[in-house]
Parts: structure tokens; C-alpha cells; sequence
């Protein structure tokens, strides 16, 4: 059975896997080749993530690396505004994902600017309202798994039982949003947040388990310390082994990546598929 989700009553498959560029409207992210301010950057961005073969546009206003400071929604949402405003203008039928933990900043950027994609780190632990508000909008959902807050993550990375664990909170939280008749969810396993090097390994080699729940899979490992601190080298130089991550995720039954370097995921995505063929 293929996996699908619902944008505006149009079916997305991932018959082919999708890829979603990443656009960083923060001064902090950790990837300096992410951060874009300028309209005309901003702009050039969005292009270059289509141009390159990208599907999804993943607009973020908020760092979530450990050593960032929390924003509130407000603050998020007017540095998020003026972006969303600009993006739609000039690309009105791009899929475009929010990437907030904020029930106050999804709404508006669905309601306002036709945003299409709720893309939640925190999996509803943040903000108690985020689940019924994607019921009321009534949009996909990036359900995510973390502990703690992005500040307070690395300090939650103890698990009786690592793998089973994930997986409990996953069914657990699909089956909340099921019952608010929230259907289109895609699941992130969380590469990089609550867990430590070794553990995030570990995900990915048992990353196929997660098809078990049938939804499309999102694997987010685009220049992550997981990659730099194994290969003892710095996010500018991790393309390499994010390409390699990438690979190993598609095999394993990855639906989505979201990467920085969208011409590398794609060609990825094109050889997996050829194998598999």
C-alpha cells in the first residue's frame, strides 16, 4: 500500500520518495549555509530548493540546537510573518511546511498564508493546544518524537528500553490525534534531539521498524552533530556522510528527507529507487 497525505483535497504520494528543503529564517541555526534574512536570499532560496528537485519548503523561525535560546510565539511568529508573506506571493503553489512547536504561530501561518504542513518537534509537548488546533485546521502533521524542551533535551536521553520506547510514544500520540480526526500524520523519529551519538545509530539501523505504523516516515539528519562528531569534522564538512545517512535511511523505507543540500538528497533518492527497481 502506498502512503499518502491530503494537501488542499489533493493526494501526495510517496510511491517516490519526497524531499523538503530546509529554509532558516533564524540568526542562530547551526548550519550557517541554512540562515537566510534578506528577501532577495530568502527568495533565492525557495528557488534553489525547486529548481533542485525539493517538494516541500520547511520555513523554521525558531534554533532548536541546545545552546538556543526559546523564543515565545509572538516573537516567532513576526519573524515568521514577513517570510510566509513573501514565499507565497512568489511561489503560491509550493507545498510549504511550518516548522513550530507553537499552537499560535501554526494557526495563523495555515489561516493566513496557506501553509500546508504542520512540522511539530516537540510531538504536542510544548504547547497542550497544538493537536486540537491540527484538528481544527485540518492539515498534515509531523509528529516528532523528543523529550524536554530543546534546552533540556540532551539531558533526557536514559530509556528502559530505547527502540520499544520510541515506539510506544508513537503509537500513544497517533492514537490521540486519531481521535481528534487528525489522519494525516507523518512520524519523525528524531534524529539528534534526546538522544546521544551511539543512540542515534541505533535508530537509524532499526529505522524500518517503523513502518509499522504505516504512516510516511521523515528522516531529518541533514548536517547533524551525529555525522560531525563520528567523522570528527564540522557541519560544513558533512555532506558527505549526510548523503551516506540519507541512503541508508531510503533503504530502510524513508518517505521524506529534509536536508540543507537538496541536489545531493535528490540524486540519492533517484539511486535508491533505481536499485530497488
Amino acid at each position: 500500500m502506498i502512503k499518502s497525505i491530503n494537501i488542499n483535497g489533493e493526494l501526495l504520494d510517496f510511491s517516490t520518495p519526497l524531499v523538503m528543503g530546509i529554509l532558516n529564517v533564524t540568526p542562530d541555526s547551526f548550519y550557517s549555509g541554512s540562515r537566510k534574512q534578506s528577501e532577495e536570499e530568502i527568495v533565492s532560496r525557495v528557488r534553489q530548493i525547486l529548481e533542485e528537485g525539493g517538494k516541500i519548503v520547511d520555513i523554521g523561525g525558531q534554533s532548536t540546537t541546545p545552546t538556543s535560546t526559546l523564543i515565545p510565539a509572538k516573537e516567532e511568529l513576526k519573524r515568521l510573518e514577513p517570510t510566509l508573506r513573501l514565499v507565497r506571493k512568489e511561489f503560491p503553489n509550493t507545498i510549504l511546511s511550518i516548522d513550530t512547536f507553537y499552537s499560535e504561530v501554526a494557526g495563523p501561518a495555515v489561516e493566513k498564508y496557506g501553509v500546508n504542513i504542520i512540522n511539530d518537534i516537540s510531538g504536542g509537548q510544548i504547547d497542550d493546544n497544538m493537536f486540537e488546533t491540527v484538528a481544527r485546521l485540518n492539515v498534515p502533521y509531523i509528529l516528532m518524537h523528543m523529550r524536554g524542551t530543546p534546552q533540556t533535551m540532551q539531558q533526557h536521553t536514559h530509556y528502559d528500553n530505547f527502540i520499544q520506547d520510541i515506539l510506544y510514544y508513537f503509537s500513544e500520540k497517533i492514537s490521540k490525534l486519531n481521535l481528534l480526526g487528525v489522519n494525516d500524520i507523518i512520524i519523525d523519529p528524531g534524529f539528534g534531539f534526546s538522544k546521544t551519538t551511539d543512540q542515534n545509530y541505533q535508530l537509524m539501523a532499526y529505522l524500518k521498524y517503523f513502518n509499522i505504523f504505516d504512516v510516511p516516515i521523515l528522516v531529518g539528519i541533514s548536517r547533524k552533530s551525529m555525522i560531525y562528531k563520528l567523522l570528527e569534522c564540522t557541519p560544513q564538512e558533512s555532506l558527505n556522510g549526510t548523503s551516506a545517512l540519507n541512503t541508508f535511511a531510503l533503504l530502510s523505507g524513508a518517505n521524506i528527507l529534509r536536508v540543507h543540500d537538496v541536489k545531493e538528497a535528490v540524486e540519492c533518492v533517484k539511486i535508491v529507487e533505481k536499485i530497488s527497481k
